[in-house]
């Protein structure tokens, strides 16, 4: 188990060796690095190229922004991040666009409210890919040119400007997804050319179980990899002994909760969900719509008909506990059924393979199909990692011994841990190079628009 040590920054391993979190102790050369930078900035703009001029300003709720403004706050970081800090070369569209593109960082200066971005019209869409492809030079020229000495903080930085950037391409599916729903139901395009092909199971197999035997484990990044600050320090704690669902719950399991008065049965829902669930009026995932007695889907790729083997998607954490609490009173074999903790969640998936991507190859981002997937295979534990994230019971708080980013990076975890629900495995939107068992995704319980899922769990007698 790791301990933090009162020197800020540095922590100290079983074996007394003290090291600095990932973030900030890798220096990866200079080449590496320059061509992993390039690599993802380019696939932002990739993302944008289907796009019409109109989408790129589109924003239907506080909580999805437009995409001209993703496209700007991403460089904006590294603007503040790496060139300022660093003394890269400045432009005066720095200034310009600081109010704008400045998300929720207080210590960087006033910015625009949050429900305000899709009310903007400028800087346009022509000035912010401007501004995007002068960043870029800017820090290319400072990767070549800053001295040896210094070269492992910028390293650093530049990683978080990475991870940060794949953060807000997977933001960027779901955000298109949302607004391009909003069109007229004879007027949708979808963002893809043609609705993702279901992948296809020889024939469905019922839920099972998998136990897992009680024991203190430890928990956290642990590696030379890179890493969030929120998944450190590497400690230990204790997990009773437990069961976890062998793959997610499915659309078609799904619709034999909303059958049986799932959405009507306040019984099922903690108070604030049903809150929740009555002012929006919140009758089955968000983008299904039932059509002549049958159920469809919103897609990436436009309507299609729903597929009852792939798993649900675009529940809130309201919903999938009450889908949790509904499973344990109407099934025997999963009575008192419920949502798994985090560390549930990391103890079962420590068991699958080192690497995620080698466990799921199908998963993870394909720019071609871009939704989640049904359960293949006979493996212990399916659906485990890239297809949809799953909702835990565990609240977003601090490991013991956190410490987070220094400077204003510190607001980029830190202060958000606070009425917020822990959610992992990644999904069909995630970067599979930005993805890690230990991979701390989080969101308010109300929270749709991303591609979350269930996965249940079970206490099991000692």
């Amino acid at each position: 188990m790791d301990v933090a040590l009162d020197q800020p920054g540095l922590f100290q391993n079983q074996q007394g060796e003290q090291y600095a979190p990932a973030a900030n102790r890798l220096a990866p050369p200079r080449t590496a690095l320059l061509t992993r930078f390039r690599a993802v900035r380019a696939a932002s703009l990739e993302m944008c190229r289907p796009l019409s001029v109109e989408a790129f300003r589109i924003q239907p709720s506080e909580e999805i922004s437009p995409p001209w403004w993703n496209l700007g706050h991403t460089s904006w970081f590294f603007v503040r991040n790496v060139l300022q800090p660093f003394g890269g070369a400045q432009e005066p569209a720095d200034d310009d666009f600081d109010y704008v593109l400045n998300s929720y960082y207080a210590s960087l200066g006033e910015r625009v409210a949050r429900a305000r971005r899709g009310s903007l019209s400028r800087p346009t869409t022509a000035q912010i890919y401007a501004y995007r492809a002068s960043v870029d030079c800017r820090v290319e020229e400072l990767m070549l040119a800053l001295d040896e000495p210094r070269w492992a903080d910028l390293a650093a930085a530049i990683m978080i400007g990475l991870n940060h950037e794949q953060q807000h391409q997977e933001l960027f599916y779901t955000e298109i997804k949302s607004i391009l729903a909003q069109n007229p139901p004879r007027l949708r395009c979808g963002y893809l050319a043609s609705p993702p092909v279901p992948a296809r199971q020889a024939s469905a197999e019922a839920l099972r179980l998998v136990e897992f035997a009680d024991g203190l484990f430890e928990f956290g990044h642990t590696g030379a990899g890179w890493c969030w600050d929120n998944e450190l320090p590497r400690h230990a704690y204790y997990l009773r002994s437990f069961a976890l669902a062998d793959r997610l719950v499915s659309n078609g399991e799904y619709l034999g909760f909303i059958s049986d008065g799932g959405y009507r049965r306040q019984s099922l829902w903690l108070d604030n969900g049903w809150s929740v669930a009555q002012q929006h009026g919140w009758q089955s995932p968000m983008y299904w719509e039932r059509v002549d007695g049958q159920w469809w889907a919103w897609t990436l790729g436009g309507m299609r008909q729903l597929e009852l083997d792939e798993p649900v998607c675009h529940v809130s954490f309201y919903e999938a506990d009450a889908f949790a609490r509904w499973s344990g009173e109407t099934f025997d074999a999963q009575r008192g059924a419920r949502l798994p903790s985090e560390r549930e969640w990391e103890h079962a998936a420590a068991q699958i393979a080192d690497d995620p991507a080698d466990a799921a190859p199908e998963a993870f981002l394909d720019p071609c199909r871009l939704h989640p997937a049904a359960a293949l295979g006979h493996e212990r534990l399916r659906q485990m990692f890239g297809v949809v994230w799953q909702w835990t019971a565990s609240h977003y708080e601090p490991y013991p011994g956190y410490l987070p980013f220094a400077g204003a990076l510190a607001e980029y975890n830190s202060k958000f841990m606070d009425n917020q629900r822990i959610l992992r495995g990644g999904s069909c939107a995630t970067p599979r190079d930005h993805f890690r068992r230990t991979y701390r995704n989080f969101w308010p319980s109300p929270t749709r628009f991303q591609f979350s899922g269930i996965r249940l769990a079970q206490d099991l007698e000692d």
